[in-house]
């Protein structure tokens, strides 16, 4: 008999907290961040960091703003303790930065701890063990009082080996419940005020209180129960400060931050583009980030999001996401016809209005404030529409379509993209709109123009157009109040091809004497059909006879 997989597992039993208030907060300020990249992050690696990299991932987290950075295990491995000796002996750490270190709670990892530290300006030592109750009974088979116990012996031989270090080091302290989401709630304040009870800390010199999310076990907002319901139970709340360490095992990290933050936590500790066991730790970047959209400065420089992405990758031999918030490669790009035409929209309503409020639609930040260009912005393929298209011809080319054109040229564009599948690039756009509109065409390719007045009417004037037609060059002429009314008089007298002018608009490609003028007609026949023809010229006129002759040649062609 199959049974269910789904019995296997339990609903996590939610907090009993029906006052909680975060539901109600608002993220006003950034936390105190703490970067563990070159320790959780790196234990998580197919390849971990060799010194090379480690140095310039500290680099790359001090230029950010990182202003607390964990660099190591240096107790329990060589290549931690050598890294941590070559920041401290070669003075690569900012006199601005704290470095932090993790030890167990045993003796001879606490002693080599603070060896490894010697030297340093400014440190955490960071003391952790588990008290999750099901690490309690299948790892350590203890109960509370042993477990307890252990922590308190830690901290007090973490003290003691402070007592010993060089007085040229400011030393602060970190104590951490691991899986403290799967630590009765009483519990994990009853073991954390006992080693608050061996540290001794003041409101001017706190005790970090990390509280892991180790495994995520239940939704965001359990979390932030959790983490009220602690803040509210602790004794000399005011001691402490409250730090998060959420992981990403339901996907949700971000998200249990964020809300942890409102029910009253301090600090965060993340890796940048969430590196780390599993599913990863929560991602730095994506909170900074969401941060800075709601107009909360983070505190860390974002403003080259490509440079850190690639020195990550570098460092962590893994690749961001092209879907990453933020980062990556297309989290600004819009294939879909219906966002392309909002996002050109946008864009030319925050040009008008010149406002400082960033509104873009599907756009939640400005591409530029992290250091991208709009060039990625709009893309075209088979799901693209007329504003995409239009977007890229004015943005590369300078070409304003008008609007009927839009929708005329994207036709020939959806054609391509449907035969090949496959994305059109800027220039590839720009071929097909030449092919289509700029090209020589048939039957009428233009040379040159001449007027004159005519003598049988004032308000006219006669007009020579010298075309190639049929691979012969000649002359045809025509009568108009002006040049473009005057050609197309002359194209129903050479080729009985009477058009109707529809439509008419023309604008300079760039400023500057030298600016070159573009220009758009409309175009129909008697039986309805219409097309649209354009014109480029250094002389407005010229390109509007030029655009004329376009709409014409592809009317004879229909």
């Amino acid at each position: 008999m199959m049974i269910d997989p789904s019995k296997k597992y339990r609903p996590f039993p939610p907090v009993a907290l029906a006052d909680r208030t975060w539901p109600g907060a608002t993220i006003t300020k950034a936390p105190i961040w703490c970067a563990v990249d070159l320790r959780d992050g790196n234990q998580a690696l197919v390849e971990p960091m060799g010194a090379d990299r480690k140095v310039r991932m500290f680099q790359l987290l001090c230029e950010l703003g990182y202003k607390e950075i964990e660099v190591g295990f240096p107790s329990a491995s060589q290549t931690d303790f050598d890294f941590l000796r070559q920041l401290i002996e070669r003075d690569m750490i900012p006199a601005d930065v704290t470095i932090q270190v993790l030890t167990q709670a045993r003796e001879d990892l606490i002693s080599r701890t603070f060896l490894a530290l010697e030297g340093a300006s400014s440190a955490i030592v960071h003391l952790y063990n588990s008290t999750s109750t099901l690490q309690r009974r299948v790892v350590f088979a203890l109960d509370r009082a042993g477990i307890t116990d252990l922590a308190v012996r830690g901290a007090e031989m973490v003290r003691e080996g402070a007592a010993k270090a060089s007085a040229s080091t400011k030393l602060r302290f970190q104590y951490s419940p691991e899986s403290f989401t799967g630590t009765e709630l009483d519990y994990a304040v009853e073991i954390c005020e006992a080693v608050m009870g061996v540290f001794e800390p003041t409101a001017e010199a706190p005790l970090i209180l990390n509280l892991p999310s180790t495994v995520e076990m239940a939704t965001p907002n359990v979390y932030a129960d959790q983490i009220e319901w602690f803040c509210r139970t602790l004794p000399h709340r005011e001691r402490v400060l409250i730090s998060l360490h959420p992981h990403n095992d339901r996907g949700t990290a971000v998200a249990a931050a964020e809300l942890a933050l409102m029910a009253g936590a301090d600090r965060i500790e993340g890796t940048l583009f969430g590196n780390g066991e599993r599913t990863g730790n929560v991602d730095l970047v994506t909170l900074g980030m969401n941060m800075f959209t709601q107009g909360v400065d983070p505190g860390i420089d974002f403003s080259n999001i490509d440079h850190i992405r690639e020195i990550a990758e570098e460092c962590n031999r893994l690749p961001v996401h092209p879907r990453h918030p933020y980062a990556g490669d297309l989290v600004f790009t819009a294939f879909s016809g219906s966002h392309q035409d909002a996002i050109n929209k946008g864009l030319h309503a925050m040009e008008k209005t010149n406002q400082d409020v960033w509104e873009v639609p599907y756009l939640p930040i400005d591409p530029k404030d992290i250091g991208r260009s709009y060039e990625a912005v709009i893309r075209v393929n088979s799901q693209s529409g007329k504003g995409g298209v239009a977007h890229i011809l004015e943005r590369d080319y300078g070409i304003r379509m008008p609007r009927g054109l839009q929708v005329e040229f994207s036709k020939v564009v959806q054609a391509i993209t449907d035969t090949t599948g496959e994305e059109i690039t800027s220039r590839g756009l720009w071929k097909t709109f030449e092919e289509t509109y700029l090209g020589a065409g048939s039957p009428y390719s233009f040379l040159e123009h001449h007027t004159r007045p005519d003598p049988t009417s004032k308000d006219q004037r006669i007009l020579t157009a010298t075309v190639k037609a049929g691979g012969k060059v000649r002359d045809i002429d025509g009568r108009g109040t002006g040049p473009i009314e005057a050609l197309v008089d002359a194209l129903r007298k050479d080729s009985g091809l009477a058009i109707t002018i529809e439509d008419y608009e023309e604008h300079t490609l760039r400023p500057g004497s030298d600016a070159q003028a573009v220009a758009f007609i409309k175009a129909s026949l008697p039986d309805g059909r219409a097309h649209y023809g354009v014109g480029i010229d250094a002389n407005f006129v010229v390109a509007s006879l030029k655009a004329v002759l376009c709409a014409a040649n592809h009317l004879s062609d229909k």
